[in-house]
């Protein structure tokens, strides 16, 4: 699921986010402890995010370290991507949550976020990445098309949570996206 800040910088309940313009290009790197606080404030004010709790990005920052990233600038976080390996599915990267913010647009920061993940040591023996993404979410599915494209990757997708059956008509239905097999070494492929 992607989420981006709107072109204003309006948050969820619609007053002005702070904006600062950054000097120097984003830096990507593993998220740390320190971060969840942020990271949490950051996901709670972008439109078409599902808030999680601050404990949940606080063990998303440590225990899921290796697999979720941060792009910064001038310590301003510009981009979050949080991810994990599936117990049944150790060559899978699933991509949790993807948010970018205003002052990171345009910079490519949601497909080097997960290119960050994928070449990271931790990850030599993914070859799939798997999401959910809802229908009307037109940002997510043309990130992950083009990182199909990028990683010359065969993409497929299912109904994983229905709106009828699993979220009782509280949420739209979520479908599953699969892209792979691809080689480790395609990965690079993604920061261009």
């Amino acid at each position: 699921m992607v989420g981006l800040l709107n072109e204003i910088g309006a948050s969820k309940g619609g007053a002005p986010l702070p904006i600062k313009a950054t000097r120097g290009p984003a830096s990507i790197r593993k998220p740390h402890k320190g971060d969840g606080v942020r990271v949490w404030q950051m996901i709670r004010q972008t439109p078409g995010l599902d808030d999680n709790s601050l404990y949940c990005n606080l063990l998303q920052c440590s225990h899921f370290a290796s697999t979720c990233a941060i792009a910064e600038s001038d310590d301003q976080i510009l981009g979050w991507m949080s991810g994990y390996i599936p117990p049944h599915q150790q060559s899978t990267l699933f991509v949790w949550q993807i948010c970018v913010s205003v002052a990171g647009q345009r910079q490519g920061l949601a497909r080097k976020l997960i290119a960050d993940v994928l070449t990271r040591q931790a990850s030599s023996q993914i070859k799939h990445i798997e999401c959910t993404i809802t229908e009307s979410n037109a940002a997510s599915w043309a990130l992950f098309r083009s990182i199909a494209r990028k990683l010359d990757a065969p993409i497929a997708q299912r109904i994983h949570f229905a709106r009828d059956s699993h979220f009782e008509h509280l949420h739209d239905s979520e479908f599953a996206v699969t892209i792979g097999p691809f080689h480790r070494e395609s990965a690079a492929r993604l920061t261009a």
